[in-house]
């Protein structure tokens, strides 16, 4: 089974869009058993609170199931508990860096790496746009899913 925690600045846009796109992914293509998952923040301005509202409307009108989300912070055991800690920006890996100390399995990775753009997800609660976050984070979900569902195909063999 692939742990895998999704993490941006304040865990109420990105990240939980991360986390509820791949979950979509997990139940849809019924592979609950290979995959769990969930989002941290690297900050702490924005614990305790729901997803933000823009980016709830946007899962919603996409047709994203939204589990009852609460923002929370990363921390230096969710290094361990983990296989895969993907941050949105370079910025979260950074400041994820400070939290955990050093990556030595080389478990943090940037979304957008799986993608043939690998790139920085802007944070939507800055640039307010919603519609090009969703479509880059499931563009990167959509290509983790099915890296991992490679690797784990190139294993059996």
């Amino acid at each position: 089974m692939y742990n895998i925690l999704f993490i941006c600045y304040g865990n109420i846009c990105r990240s939980p869009m991360a986390e509820m796109i791949f979950k979509d992914l997990i139940y849809n293509n019924n592979k609950r058993y290979k995959f769990s998952c969930a989002s941290r923040a690297t900050s702490v301005e924005e614990l305790g609170n729901d997803i933000y509202p823009e980016a709830k409307e946007m899962l919603t009108k996409k047709g994203i199931k939204i589990e009852s989300h609460r923002a929370l912070q990363v921390t230096k055991n969710d290094y361990e508990k983990y296989d895969y800690l993907i941050v949105m920006e370079e910025r979260n890996k950074k400041d994820l860096l400070r939290i955990i100390g050093e990556d030595t399995k080389a478990k943090i990775h940037l979304l957008m790496e799986y993608t043939n753009n690998p790139k920085d997800i802007a944070d939507p609660w800055y640039s307010g746009d919603f519609d090009t976050a969703y479509n880059e984070i499931y563009e990167g979900c959509l290509c983790l899913f099915n890296y991992l569902l490679d690797k784990e195909v190139e294993h059996e063999i």
